[in-house]
C-alpha cells in the first residue's frame, strides 16, 4: 500500500466516522466535533491527492489552508450559537 493511498483511506475513514457521529449524536457540542472530524477527513484526502504529483499541486494545498481558516471560523460561530441555545430557557 502506498503512502498516498493510506492517507486517502484514512481521510475517508475520518469522514465516515464524522458522518456516523452526525447521524447518531444529539448533543450540540458532539455534533460540532463530528462536523470538524468530517472536515479533517476532507482536508487529509485533499492533501493526499495533492501529493500524488511531483511537484505537489499548490492549488489543492491552498484550498486546504483556506478551508482550515473557514473551518475555525465556522466552529467558533457554531460554539457560540450552541452556548446561546443552552442558556435559553
Amino acid at each position: 500500500m502506498s503512502q498516498t493511498l493510506f492517507y486517502a483511506a484514512l481521510g475517508v475513514l475520518l469522514w465516515l466516522l464524522g458522518l456516523h457521529g452526525m447521524l447518531t449524536l444529539r448533543q450540540a457540542l458532539r455534533r460540532i466535533i463530528a462536523i470538524n472530524l468530517m472536515g479533517s477527513g476532507v482536508f487529509l484526502l485533499l492533501v493526499a491527492l495533492a501529493s500524488r504529483s511531483q511537484p505537489i499541486d499548490s492549488l489543492l494545498v491552498a484550498l486546504v489552508v483556506t478551508g482550515l481558516v473557514v473551518a475555525v471560523s465556522a466552529t467558533a460561530l457554531a460554539l457560540r450559537l450552541a452556548s446561546a441555545l443552552e442558556r435559553e430557557p
